[in-house]
């Protein structure tokens, strides 16, 4: 299996251009995509620049069930993106997709806009002026200038080499007065049901810890609440099949350490199975495996580099997170200490021949849960999620729990505990125009409608690629008039956007009357069989 090309960072060998436009939007994310789109409606020129060689982020790189807690709260392109899904498999609307379905509807609606897209362009330097973007120069000379500019990156780059403020990691309950950030010990999901010892030498403390494990000194529940600067574990949102006539068996990773899933086999040797559990079926029997259960897919506690690190060293997690990833599917498939039955039951599965031809039929994108998040005039908490903070300059709905994956694996009296998911309930409830804009002293044309100004726990709501769609539009249409009116972005005058809003067709208010039950909303999403499990793991 050729996996050369399945890469986040390589030195461009694109050829350098000049792009002058009136919108540039860093990112082919969903969110740059629909705000590209609204800008354009909205009579502005616009380019993207994506810093890899593809669009549609993860929504067309695995992530095929879609995650959005209430469906009548989308609206918009990113209701109309589903309906677009819908119209490829001959159906008004659909919510479960394969990738390359994504990626067609993508394509085919940025060309209906005569949208560029410049691919391979990582940010190198941002010129400013009188705190306005002048001008982003790459790495390969070319250089993009605007008038506006939006940071649709899963990351912040742009945002941060503009020189705003962010931050990174868990806030502590005192920083915003919340109830469900910083460390979390004792959460009923994803924990280890029974006891695994977490020494190489079973019982040896001072044999070490396995691979999989963070912390060798013990760690206590007196921690919880403070915060950190560990973020949410990451993962790929794998694209699998059972059709044998459309299925590759799981090939040996390049890097392949069959002693790196060492505590798997120990958890599966103590009883319990579940590690591939979460799958949700796609069209044309295709699947969406995402983590469940203590030891899966999410590779704990190896990203807390990521959001700071240089490209050099993000190709490196990114790396370390395909090789844990595809080796944890061939360990499972063909190590004889695996129990038989499940050798069994996952070599049913494999990659799908039609997808990701590129690449080795593996996504290309990693699931980015959490990077940066900026820190404006207004920070989204879990104040807002819960209702007990309202917000009048609302340009969106966000509806699904707050969501926190592991942060961390640890040592608690001599065996394995995972530390960080946070899975809270929620309704529907507004998104601050305040929290997409940076503060005016810092940036007056730049509008960041991924890494936004929230917490980390708020962030577990928001980061939905659904949400991402709808803030993007929103980012979209205040550029747009901040460009016209030859404002900055602080400016905007929020009764002009609302109007805007509200004729794009945004769900700017919930109707309670449409409340249901979480489990209700999966089954009228994914069908019959749908579980709680499924909810509990996103």
């Amino acid at each position: 299996m050729d996996f050369s090309q399945l890469r986040y960072y390589e030195p461009s060998k694109e050829k350098a251009v000049m792009v002058k436009e009136d919108l540039i939007v860093y990112g082919a994310t969903p969110a740059g995509i629909t705000c590209a789109i609204q800008a354009r409606k909205m009579g502005l020129s616009v380019a993207i620049a994506e810093f890899g060689r593809h669009i549609g982020g993860i929504t067309a790189s695995g992530l095929g069930a879609t995650d959005f807690g209430a469906k009548e709260a989308i609206g918009g392109l990113s209701r109309e993106f589903y309906r677009r899904i819908g119209a490829y498999y001959g159906k008004e609307e659909q919510w479960t997709f394969e990738p390359k379905a994504a990626a067609a509807v993508f394509r085919t609606w940025l060309d209906e806009y005569e949208i560029p897209v410049y691919f391979n362009q990582h940010p190198e330097e941002v010129v400013m002026d009188q705190n306005k973007i002048k001008r982003i120069i790459m790495e390969n000379g070319s250089v993009f200038e605007g008038g506006c500019f939006v940071d649709a990156g899963y990351e912040g780059d742009l945002m941060a080499k503009a020189g705003v403020a962010y931050s990174v990691g868990r806030e502590s309950n005192s920083t915003y007065n919340e109830t469900y950030n910083g460390v979390r010990f004792g959460e009923p999901h994803h924990k280890f049901e029974v006891p695994v010892d977490p020494y190489v030498k079973e019982g040896d403390k001072r044999s070490g810890l396995l691979e999989g494990l963070t912390e060798l000194e013990a760690v206590t529940a007196d921690e919880a609440g403070q915060g950190d600067g560990r973020i949410q574990a990451y993962n790929f949102r794998i694209c699998l099949t059972k059709d044998p006539g459309n299925s590759i068996p799981f090939p040996k990773p390049p890097k392949y350490e069959p002693e790196a899933y060492t505590l798997l086999l120990r958890y599966i040797k103590a009883g319990v199975w579940d590690a591939m559990k979460l799958h949700i079926m796609l069209p044309n029997g295709k699947s969406d495996l995402n983590n469940h259960g203590a030891v899966s897919t999410d590779y704990i506690g190896k990203n807390h580099a990521w959001p700071d690190g240089d490209y050099e060293t993000r190709e490196e997690i990114f790396q370390e997170h395909f090789n844990y990833n595809l080796g944890m599917l061939y360990f499972l498939s063909s190590d004889e200490r695996v129990p038989e039955s499940i050798r069994e039951e996952v070599s049913q599965w494999g990659l799908p021949k039609d997808e990701f031809t590129g690449t080795g039929h593996w996504p290309h994108q990693l699931y980015i849960r959490e990077s940066r998040r900026m820190v404006s005039d207004y920070v989204m908490t879990d104040r807002n999620c819960l209702g007990k903070t309202i917000v009048e300059d609302l340009i969106g709905l966000a509806s699904y729990q707050m969501d926190s994956h592991h942060c961390r694996r640890v040592v608690i009296d001599g065996v394995c505990v995972n530390e960080g998911d946070v899975e809270v309930p929620i309704s529907p409830y507004p998104v601050s125009y305040r929290s997409i804009r940076p503060r005016a002293d810092e940036c007056l044309n730049l509008l960041v409608p991924v890494c936004l100004s929230s917490s980390h726990i708020a962030y577990g709501s928001i980061r939905m690629e659904p949400v991402f769609m709808i803030i993007g539009q929103s980012a979209g249409a205040a550029a747009a008039l901040a460009f016209h009116g030859g404002t900055s972005v602080q400016e905007v005058k929020y009764p002009l956007l609302e109007k805007v809003l509200l004729n794009a067709d945004q769900v700017l208010e919930w109707d309670e009357s449409l409340e249901d039950d979480p489990l209700d909303r999966m089954k009228k999403t994914f069908g019959k069989g749908a579980t709680l499990g499924r909810i509990d793991t996103k």
